[in-house]
């Protein structure tokens, strides 16, 4: 199994709701708390309810999003969506972190609905996951699926498992980038997405 891979899951969600839940209680004995007092009576179901919704992107398909609106056109000039909110759950620590995405794509006749872009961030954003991979994974997906002349995505995020733990750096930003084609093989169009995305 590469890092790309989930295992397979043939419980409802429901039953994972519940089963969460479960877990969350024995934790927070474990933790040393009371889970029967008042303001710990409903936490294992919040909490189990809410690592549903932040890790939805399992049961989201980038694929299928993007090819749900792809229009043939004659464009081949840059398509930037910017300043795109990410939230995510770091993998080594399920702490959060949180930030920008830039995605821009470089169209080969065929271009993506603009609110695609976003969706197909949110679907690997909802994951848990690691910056560098999610960098990777949204290029990769855009490129797979449109065949354009190239991509380029840079995510700019804080972690909380640097910020609250660790190294409780609180103002460390973590920049990550991934490119392909156009933007990699031309340097005037990565300066030109570089000065878009900086917004000079």
């Amino acid at each position: 199994m590469n890092s790309n891979d989930t295992l397979p899951h043939d419980v409802t969600a429901v039953q994972a709701r519940n089963d969460l839940e479960s877990h969350v209680h024995s934790m927070l004995i474990c933790l040393g708390e009371n889970p029967s007092r008042e303001g710990l009576l409903k936490t294992p179901l919040r909490v189990a309810e809410s690592l549903q919704y932040l890790l939805q992107g399992y049961d989201m398909c980038p694929r299928t999003i993007l090819e749900s609106a792809i229009f043939e056109q004659d464009y081949s000039e840059m398509i930037l969506v910017k300043n795109i909110d990410i939230f995510s759950l770091c993998e080594h620590h399920m702490l959060p972190f949180f930030g920008k995405a830039h995605v821009a794509y470089m169209p080969s006749g065929r271009i993506a609905g603009l609110s695609k872009i976003p969706r197909v961030v949110d679907a690997f954003a909802r994951r848990l996951q690691v910056q560098e991979r999610l960098t990777i994974q949204i290029r990769d997906a855009i490129q797979d699926v449109l065949g354009p002349l190239g991509v380029a995505v840079v995510i700019e995020a804080t972690h909380l498992c640097m910020v609250m733990r660790g190294v409780q750096k609180q103002n460390a930003i973590t920049a990550t980038s991934a490119m392909s084609g156009q933007f990699l093989s031309s340097t005037s169009t990565r300066a030109e997405f570089m000065r878009l995305i900086n917004g000079k």
